[in-house]
């Protein structure tokens, strides 16, 4: 009985090594994934910042794009892609600020996790008191979990509508009967990381009357100016062709009545 018992003890303590090395590994996994975000290609963030027409700041826990004359009153806060920082989305913006006289807040979340930091956009306000009208938006998994802080309601912004870049709201987001929200979801077409096939799955979790705009040719990195992503598809665009299409189908939807 006593040797029995000593095996087991023995497997016992084997078994928990094995979970605990076993967690060890997939923490360190995660760290060096989390920790290694997508940044912005500096060209295309020079190129944005030297644009006459906008103005592109970089402030403590946020990048500010505004109009360098006559703003609108309407700002987007929008949130990044997983593991993609902030300022990748400048280039990306500058010319929708610039064609509609828009305000973009681009905040920093934590660990570059929108999944962490869900409700940043309530803050994030404050960097454009001028802002009368806000909008939420955001790219890929950000998209996804500004969505779902709008279905909460938590927070005093009055936000007005919702832009997804390449993104998706799921059904306990509960926004397919707001009626008081514009939503725009725009997807591409050569996008291997969330196919535009995925995101009309996920259609009726939207308002009926939301608008949904699929740019052919353009790949899910090409919603912002961070480089290749793995498991993307091949673009049939060109990174400037694919901007020059999502600002003119941004700015239709976000410009002045």
């Amino acid at each position: 009985m006593g040797a029995r018992r000593s095996r087991v003890g023995r497997v016992l303590l084997w078994t928990l090594a094995a979970v605990t090395a076993l967690l060890l590994v997939a923490g360190a996994a995660f760290a060096v994934w989390v920790l290694n975000p997508y940044q912005a290609e500096p060209e295309p963030l020079a190129r944005a910042a030297d644009d006459p027409a906008v103005l592109v700041e970089h402030r403590e826990d946020a990048v500010l794009i505004a109009p360098a004359e006559n703003p609108s009153g309407t700002g987007v806060v929008f949130y990044s892609g997983a593991r993609v920082e902030a300022d990748a989305y400048a280039a990306v913006w500058a010319p929708v600020v610039a064609e509609t006289g828009l305000t973009v807040v681009l905040p920093d979340l934590r660990l570059n996790l929108a999944l962490l930091d869900s409700s940043r956009a309530e803050s994030a306000v404050a960097e454009a008191p001028g802002v009368e009208t806000w909008y939420l938006g955001g790219h890929s998994m950000g998209g996804a979990f500004a969505a779902q802080h709008l279905g909460t309601g938590d927070g005093a912004t009055d936000w007005e509508g919702l832009v997804l870049w390449a993104s998706y709201a799921v059904a306990a987001a509960d926004l397919a009967d707001r009626e008081d929200l514009r939503v725009l979801s725009v997807a591409g077409g050569r996008d291997g990381v969330l196919t535009s096939e995925k995101i009309a799955e996920q259609r009726p979790n939207l308002p009926e009357d939301a608008a949904m705009e699929v740019i052919e040719g353009m790949n899910h990195a090409q919603f912002g100016a961070y480089g290749h992503q793995a498991g993307d598809g091949e673009p049939e665009l060109t990174d400037e062709q694919a901007h020059q299409a999502l600002a003119e189908v941004t700015g239709a939807f976000l410009a002045p009545s």
